[in-house]
């Protein structure tokens, strides 16, 4: 029979696929002897079969019976016992953490009978009907299907009634009232009574937790971090330990590290008289963890020692709820804790100093998304001014944004292309869609474990929170400090890393890191920990890293940023501009004599791109494409055209002859579907003297540059090939071309010759093209397309976000490689390439080129190289490395 319960004692860090993260974990603590309140996992074995089936597994109440009597006769009490009630808290725990995603329900076993028993054995009656009150809300909204904000508006208005600024101002009677209030709320709105049984509470609280895994929240965060939908969530129920027992009692969060820059150090929040949910909501300002010296002694130094004892077990970062339970510490939670970008560089590289970990194992720790959000800009501090406020720097970076009061206003403008800040009091779990839809997340309350902090890190989202001299008016849609107002839609400026507001849109500057690859100098620690790195990656890396340049400057950026050649050279970017002109005669030249006057007039000037670039990448391989979208692209716009002509008809004056000309020429070329039409070889086989002329550039260009003493290393590539007859007669051109300049000049000029496979008919005849070719290059945002048959411009914006939300796309395919179809025929290619050409070089000029999971998979498929942008070349170099050492499913950075 299929075992779903697990005592703590039974589990270990090694079965979080099964117990969850958190159960996982807990039993780990357990085995090293770590104060832990007793407890049993459900597995995430008996959600997925909930979820399938729609009902409870069979065998799963009798195990858990079991299991809780086990608990019952180690605390010498029953669950619900009326003159001394064991309590049990029930918790999800997902394989992957997913902070605040599903549900937590405290203080099972409560009802109006073992309240009374409580608060005679804890001497604390208000303590019992604070725990009661909890319990009741909690079960209401997350059992029940009650809404959260009906009890929020029934403690709002019980605190104005008693004048109390917060939970703590309502005694005894006040609570005992909620709850009889909030019972009231849930009959009225669902039809039924709060359940007086703690064997039912127990029972439905575990269905429920096993619900949430489909919460609309829960499935948004899953698709935005990448995390399957059918894994399932386990459930943790544990023997209550209560830090809402007065002064000496207490919850908080710690963080072997600071969680946001990596520092060392004792760092987290602390707040007395409460339970660990209070202290994530922000329903009351915390204080800082190191307050707790002063607090507690003895139980800050025991938390010092558990959280070195779990820093050095699991050699990484460790997140840890504890609660205080009046003087007695109470381990509640480990896991490796979620940390920015700035910090995951810093901890890896300050772990391997301390000898945890590996060379190695600090690229595992590390990510090529984490990279680039450190690319990214920051505020000119000396420019900013004053701020207008000023909170805790729960998230570091530089947003800009207007500012916007709840979720659904940010998720309406961001899809309208406005940059938003979500500013609220403090977020909930119900606050995630406008968390990802904003630039960064500003709060009134909460400290560094807050919801928002603990979100927007886990995201890289700009975050500021506890900013206690801002008011936020959620009705009112602004927010003021002092004397100023901010009403919705200004734009303000949120610094994560200062943990400062300023007015309107700041001024910002380079980021370190991106100084250091365009300068390589190398300052402070963090700009060392990213150099320790992805000096790591390129010793371990096999995939070659090239950037997709078309100018000789973004040559040469690509090349300060480590890139080693180009990829991709499109030589269209170079018909823009002023040489449109040009490229207009061609197209409307009515004789070859015409065709020729115009080609050579494009020559010096593709002769002299051609020789900026293979400068700025002298010794290095340029692979240059041939001109590829079709032709009437770099003619006007046909409606612009016709209104033009129309309306000096409409005025009595006679059409310009150009437009004339100009018309009858986008007529005649015009497509329904030009992604599909006269393009890439199409083009260079029915234009007479386009390849000529490009190919003579580009050979004119190398005799150029080897005169002046360079090592110009150029290569010719020929688009959208579907057949290798295509291929052959460009080559044949090609080469004769390169025979004649090599005759007139006296310098030798051999450029290799090899082809672009962005056609799924390309892909699957790789075996006969390679013997034409001399190396393939996949370009992935075509052969995406063709394969899934849909125009990139077309449908991303109609129906790309149902499918996500379907399940149909785990990602975009063109965000990130599609394995199982257009994956499938890259490795169909290179195969049959390199069976028919053993020495075929092969490397991707997509956008995937850059994007961290596609390069692993490019890196198991045996490609050479990877061609990206230049900005996205750092990226795809750590990569490559992190590819490298695990292998084609990469390091689980979640």
């Amino acid at each position: 029979m299929v075992r779903y319960v697990y005592a703590f004692t039974e589990g270990g860090r090694d079965m979080a696929g099964l117990l969850g993260g958190k159960g996982a974990n807990l039993a780990e603590m357990t085995r090293m002897d770590l104060p832990v309140p007793a407890g049993f996992t459900v597995t995430t074995e008996a959600c997925r079969t909930f979820l399938t089936t729609g009902d409870e597994p069979d065998g799963l109440a009798r195990e858990i019976a079991t299991h809780l009597t086990a608990l019952e006769e180690a605390a010498g009490r029953r669950l619900g016992q009326a003159d001394d009630p064991l309590l049990l808290s029930v918790r999800s725990g997902a394989r992957f953490s997913m902070p605040g995603m599903m549900e937590t329900i405290l203080d099972i076993g409560l009802n109006d009978d073992s309240v009374l028993g409580l608060a005679k054995v804890s001497g604390s009656e208000r303590f019992a009907w604070d725990s009661y009150r909890r319990l009741v809300q909690m079960f209401g909204s997350t059992v029940m299907g009650v809404d959260s904000a009906l009890f929020e508006d029934a403690m709002a208005r019980l605190k104005d009634a008693r004048g109390a600024r917060d939970d703590l101002g309502l005694d005894a009677p006040d609570l005992a009232q909620l709850v009889e209030t909030y019972k009231e709320l849930i009959r009225r709105e669902t039809g039924e009574s709060f359940p007086r049984s703690p064997a039912e509470q127990l029972r439905r609280a575990v269905l429920a937790v096993f619900a949430s895994w489909n919460g609309a929240r829960a499935h948004l965060y899953r698709r935005r971090e990448h995390i399957p939908d059918d894994l399932g969530t386990a459930v943790n129920v544990q023997t209550m330990v209560f830090g809402n027992l007065g002064p000496d009692s207490g919850s908080g969060v710690a963080f072997t590290r600071d969680p946001a820059t990596g520092r060392t150090g004792l760092y987290g929040d602390y707040l007395s008289h409460a339970q660990g949910e209070d202290v994530v909501a922000g329903i009351r300002n915390t204080v800082p963890l190191t307050d707790l010296e002063h607090l507690d002694p003895a139980s800050y130094t025991q938390l010092q020692e558990h959280m070195r004892t779990l820093e050095t077990h699991y050699r990484d970062l460790c997140d840890i709820e504890f609660t205080i339970e009046r003087g007695r510490l109470w381990m509640l939670q480990t896991r490796v804790g979620k940390r920015t970008a700035a910090a995951a560089f810093a901890i890896a590289a300050e772990l391997a100093d301390e000898g945890l970990i590996t060379p190695d194992e600090v690229l595992a720790r590390v990510s090529g998304e984490g990279l680039a959000r450190l690319m990214f800009p920051r505020f000119d501090t000396s420019a900013v001014g004053e701020a207008l406020a000023h909170g805790l720097p729960a998230s570091p970076g530089a947003a800009v944004g207007a500012a916007v009061f709840d979720s659904a206003e940010a998720v309406r403008r961001a899809a309208a292309g406005q940059k938003v800040v979500l500013v609220r009091q403090e977020t909930t779990p119900d606050d995630l869609p406008g968390m990802v839809a904003a630039q960064a997340v500003l709060t009134s309350r909460g400290g560094k474990t807050s919801h928002a902090a603990v979100v927007a890190r886990g995201m890289g989202k700009v975050c500021v929170c506890g900013a206690e001299e801002i008011t936020v008016d959620p009705q009112g849609r602004r927010f003021t400090v002092g004397d100023t107002t901010v009403e919705e839609g200004t734009v303000i400026s949120v610094d994560g890393s200062e943990g400062a507001v300023h007015p309107g849109a700041a001024p910002l500057v380079d980021s370190a890191v991106m100084r250091y690859f365009e300068t390589g100098t190398v300052s402070g620690g963090l700009v060392e920990a990213v150099a320790r790195a992805m000096r790591r990656a390129d010793a371990v890396r096999r995939l070659g890293v090239r950037a997709n340049a078309d100018t000789p400057e973004d040559a040469a950026r690509a090349r300060r940023f480590g890139a080693e050649g180009i990829g991709l050279c499109r030589t269209e970017h170079m018909f823009l501009g002023d040489r449109r002109q040009l490229v207009e005669a061609m197209i409307l030249a009515r004789t070859d004599a015409e065709r020729r006057r115009a080609l050579d007039a494009l020559l010096p000037l593709q002769r002299q791109d051609f020789v900026g670039i293979l400068e700025a990448m002298d010794g290095l391989p340029v692979t240059i494409r041939l001109l590829d979208p079709p032709l009437h692209e770099f003619l006007p716009d046909r409606t612009e055209l016709a209104v033009r002509l129309a309306a000096a008809q409409a005025q009595g004056t006679p059409p310009a002859a150009h437009d004339a000309e100009l018309l009858d020429a986008v007529n005649r070329m015009h497509e329904e579907n030009p992604m599909l039409g006269l393009r890439g070889v199409r083009l260079g086989l029915v234009a007479p003297g386009l390849v000529a002329m490009q190919v003579r550039a580009i050979a004119e260009a190398v005799v150029a540059r080897r005169r002046a003493g360079g090592d110009p290393r150029a290569e010719i590539m020929v688009p959208l090939i579907d057949t290798v007859e295509e291929l052959r007669l460009v080559r044949e051109e090609v080469e004769r071309v390169l025979g004649e300049v090599s005759q007139e000049s006296g310098v030798p000029v051999t450029c290799p010759v090899g082809t672009m496979i962005e056609l799924p008919r390309a892909a699957l005849t790789a075996g006969r093209i390679a013997e034409e070719a001399r190396f393939f290059s996949f370009g992935t945002n075509d052969l995406t397309q063709t394969t899934w048959g849909f125009s990139r411009d077309d449908v991303e914006a109609e129906f790309f976000s149902a499918y996500l939300d379907k399940g149909i796309f785990k990602v975009s395919p063109l965000e990130t490689i599609d394995r199982d179809g257009v994956g499938r025929l890259v490795e169909i290619a290179v195969a049959e390439g390199r069976t028919a050409r053993p020495d075929l070089k092969i490397g991707v000029c997509g956008e995937h080129g850059g994007d961290p999971e596609s390069v692993h998979f490019f890196h198991a498929a045996g490609l050479d190289y990877v061609s990206c942008s230049p900005f996205r070349v750092p990226v795809a170099r750590l990569e490559a490395g992190r590819a490298a050492l695990s292998g084609a499913e990469g390091s689980d950075s979640r």
